[in-house]
């Protein structure tokens, strides 16, 4: 008895001793996992940082206060700042620095939403600027800004556009002779033809007309281009121009036997102010192109309203004919585009009529925009601000 009492303090001591040594491997298991997870979230972290830094775009990280929070290797360059000099520095506070001021203004104090928006850092440096909120479990933590070189690609576009113009212009010249030759011919200036002879000038004058057309949209998209088709706006009256207009495509819409309406206001229209002659040729695009695609036979409904609210003036063209396809529609209103429908109908176009059109109304400060169904006729629409 005596033997087994003596014996229990050994015991329970050799428990202690035991619970203690589970209890240190336990934290150093414990210990171990977090030094392993601390290591593996360093070589993570020093991963995305080397992505980062050796990205082609700049990248600028604002935290939800939009102070600068990290900034790469690419985004100092093209910027030409150094990190240090505008880490930690709230966006009002970039505004003072002369190489970030043009971001800084573009950006906004508040870091507004932006999507490829080009910015000219340099006459040899543009940039698309986008900005993306980070969210990753739904609250704000702060903005990515990315710096998209595009320099290069604008130097293409701008070598293709100066070499079209070019081209544009040698053929201007050779075409008008041509076309005054035909005409003194057609005329009888230099002598007699015959109906036969009559009908083949006739076809090759139709031909150079149209080529003096294309040329003259290709003068003018290098224009658009080189931002140089400014407008010389004046007050004019948007219901005398759209009639003028109409009854200048009367004939084409009688050969068709198209049945063709015409709403005007019951109020007289405020004038609004514009180029004229490049309004007139928009209207023109867009009747014509519901001309050439509406079989005949079909209907063309031109409208013409006022917003007294908006104080803007609203046309639209609604045609019955081919319509445009729903995967094509996002190419509307870009250079050379033809739907793949009217390309089997073997009409005559250059593609290039909406995308003239479109910039003379944005340039108006105006909106154009379409609704269309294959087969089912499509409805142009422009707003003009009345006074803008």
């Amino acid at each position: 008895m005596e033997n087994k009492e003596q014996a229990m303090p050994e015991i329970k001591k050799n428990k202690e001793a035991g619970s203690q040594e589970e209890t240190s491997r336990a934290l150093l298991n414990i210990l171990e996992d977090v030094e392993k997870e601390r290591k593996r979230v360093e070589e993570e972290k020093n991963k995305t940082l080397a992505v980062i830094t050796h990205l082609a775009d700049g990248l600028l990280v604002f935290d939800k206060e939009n102070k600068l929070s990290l900034i790469n290797h690419q985004a100092e360059k093209f910027l030409n700042i150094k990190a240090e000099e505008v880490m930690g520095r709230s966006i009002l506070g970039l505004v003072n620095l002369p190489n970030f001021k043009v971001l800084a203004n573009l950006l906004g104090p508040e870091i507004k939403g932006i999507f490829r928006k080009e910015l000219t850092l340099d006459k040899d440096l543009i940039v698309e600027v986008s900005t993306e909120p980070m969210m990753p479990r739904g609250e704000k933590l702060g903005t990515l800004v990315i710096l998209h070189d595009i320099s290069r690609e604008k130097m293409v576009e701008r070598i293709k556009t100066e070499f079209v113009s070019l081209a544009a212009h040698q053929l201007r010249t050779p075409l008008s002779a041509i076309k005054w030759t035909l005409k003194m011919l057609l005329d009888g200036d230099l002598g007699g033809i015959t109906e036969e002879q009559r009908d083949f000038i006739e076809k090759t004058y139709q031909c150079n007309e149209r080529m003096i057309s294309l040329i003259n949209d290709l003068l003018d998209i290098t224009r658009i281009e080189e931002g140089r088709y400014l407008y010389k706006p004046a007050p004019a009256d948007f219901g005398e121009m759209a009639s003028a207009v109409v009854n200048y495509c009367q004939e084409e819409i009688a050969r068709k036997k198209i049945d063709l309406d015409f709403k005007k206001p019951k109020i007289k229209l405020p004038k609004v102010s514009v180029d004229a002659e490049k309004i007139k040729l928009v209207i023109q695009n867009l009747l014509e192109n519901a001309i050439k695609y509406t079989p005949s036979g079909g209907k063309i409904a031109v409208s013409l309203e006022y917003d007294e609210d908006k104080k803007e003036i609203i046309f639209s063209a609604k045609d019955t004919g081919v319509g445009i396809p729903q995967d094509q529609q996002s190419r509307v209103f870009t250079k050379f585009f033809r739907g793949a429908n009217v390309m089997r109908m073997e009409t005559e176009g250059s593609g290039l009529g909406l995308f003239i059109s479109k910039n003379i109304i944005e340039a108006h400060g105006g909106k154009i925009w379409f609704e269309s169904k294959e087969g089912q006729g499509a409805t142009f629409h422009i707003v003009l601000p009345v006074g803008g």
